[in-house]
């Protein structure tokens, strides 16, 4: 793999970068692998890159129904945090954050990792008494939190009305500084450019019809659109059609699927310096580097496989944008759009072994999967390489869900994103 510098940079603007070459092979599937990963999001590139890099695990296959990165990967909002109240979900995130500080040097890609800060406000004596509540839990686990006063989070977001005139008036946010946003498409490319370069096979186009079992119960391999493909492992981490997959191998998963929508305004030149959100309302909002305002709000209030989802979700996300950022009430919304996320019951994640033997899982991340993309494929590459869940992961079993050990994010986040 040819590495990215500066030199290679320069050299490469005398042919118009006409020579670059493929970030990774087009290859057709092998008859047989140690491996196969379902799902060439973000989650399933970084499990097979960490499978081969630190397990060295490399005869791998991620499959893919439709393009990489072209699911959930591609439809979301790239923010980054990891302020999640349980110590559960605060490890696990927390250890995601770790690994995107220096993801870009890691990959050899730059992942446009900003640590602009995200800061989540509070609107009513609830939600300062919540708010302070999760900074304590954070700074016991070890999670960086913070509380700002109004006019201290004005001063962080200028653009952000304090004033005490509307709806809900801002009394208070916590910021955590570490926060921030990533280029959703550039992590997808950056791991799988690295896992192709360490021998992984990434087949696009190749939707998978078929889990099979042999006689014993255990996993035989995958039937695809491209025939029958022979693995000892298979991993599944399709986000939100995780459910119908895994009905392939007769296992049935605590899950729902929602569309969940996010539009982009016009681009203007950098007028908005971190992420900010609001729980109460359910509106978030954040600036990309090409300029457009990204504005998200929570899922659609019924189970759905639609990727449009309900204009009255977007008109409402962004008449409490424009109350919280009156500079904004003449932008112009450039395009909109819908992803699929499945939820569990507790609002976190599964990761983990299932019923059967050599079948694993990863799904159930909600609004919450990008922002956990390093951290979720290395702890599930190192379940599915030691047939253990790591230390991180233990807690996000199955099993959860039969003996009542639930780790309920869904009251203490209000919203996940």
């Amino acid at each position: 793999m040819k590495r990215y510098s500066f030199l290679e940079l320069a050299k490469n603007a005398f042919s118009a970068h006409q020579n670059w070459g493929r970030q990774w092979r087009a290859p057709e599937p092998k008859a047989e692998y140690d491996v196969v990963i379902v799902g060439a999001g973000g989650h399933g590139l970084a499990t097979a890159y960490y499978l081969a890099r630190e397990h060295g695990i490399r005869n791998v296959a991620v499959i893919e129904k439709g393009w990489l990165g072209g699911g959930n990967t591609g439809r979301n909002t790239t923010i980054v945090r990891s302020n999640y109240l349980w110590e559960e979900s605060a490890a696990l995130y927390n250890h995601a954050i770790g690994l995107w500080q220096n993801l870009s040097q890691e990959l050899n890609y730059n992942v446009m990792y900003s640590a602009r800060g995200v800061m989540m406000l509070a609107h009513t004596i609830h939600d300062v008494q919540v708010s302070q509540r999760h900074i304590h839990a954070n700074r016991l686990a070890g999670v960086q939190n913070e509380w700002l006063t109004p006019e201290q989070a004005r001063d962080y977001c200028p653009p952000l009305n304090i004033s005490k005139n509307i709806r809900y008036p801002v009394m208070g946010a916590a910021l955590q500084r570490v926060g921030g946003t990533a280029r959703h498409d550039a992590v997808a490319w950056g791991y799988a450019r690295g896992a192709d370069a360490l021998g992984v096979d990434i087949i696009q186009n190749c939707a998978v019809t078929g889990i099979r079992r042999s006689q014993d119960g255990s996993v035989e391999g995958v039937e695809t659109a491209k025939g029958f493909i022979k693995a000892g492992k298979v991993g599944v981490v399709a986000a939100g059609h995780s459910s119908v997959v895994m009905e392939m191998a007769g296992v049935r998963l605590p899950l729902e699927s929602f569309p969940l929508q996010a539009l982009v305004s016009e681009p203007v030149k950098p007028a908005f310096p971190c992420v900010v959100m609001s729980n109460t309302i359910h509106a978030y909002i954040s600036q990309s580097d090409k300029g457009e305002l990204v504005i998200g709000a929570g899922t659609d209030q019924f189970i759905s496989y639609s990727q449009t989802g309900g204009i009255h979700i977007s008109n409402h996300t962004i008449d409490a944008i424009c109350e919280l950022f009156p500079h904004f009430r003449r932008m112009r919304m450039l395009r909109n759009w819908g992803g699929i996320v499945d939820t569990t019951p507790d609002r976190s994640p599964i990761l983990s072994k299932t019923p059967v033997p050599g079948l694993y899982v990863n799904c159930g991340w909600g609004t919450g999967g990008f922002k956990a993309t390093p951290g979720s494929g290395h702890v599930f590459a190192h379940t599915i390489a030691r047939d253990e869940p790591h230390p991180i992961n233990a807690p996000f079993t199955i099993d959860r869900f039969r003996t009542g050990r639930l780790i309920d994010e869904a009251a203490a986040a209000a919203v996940a994103h």
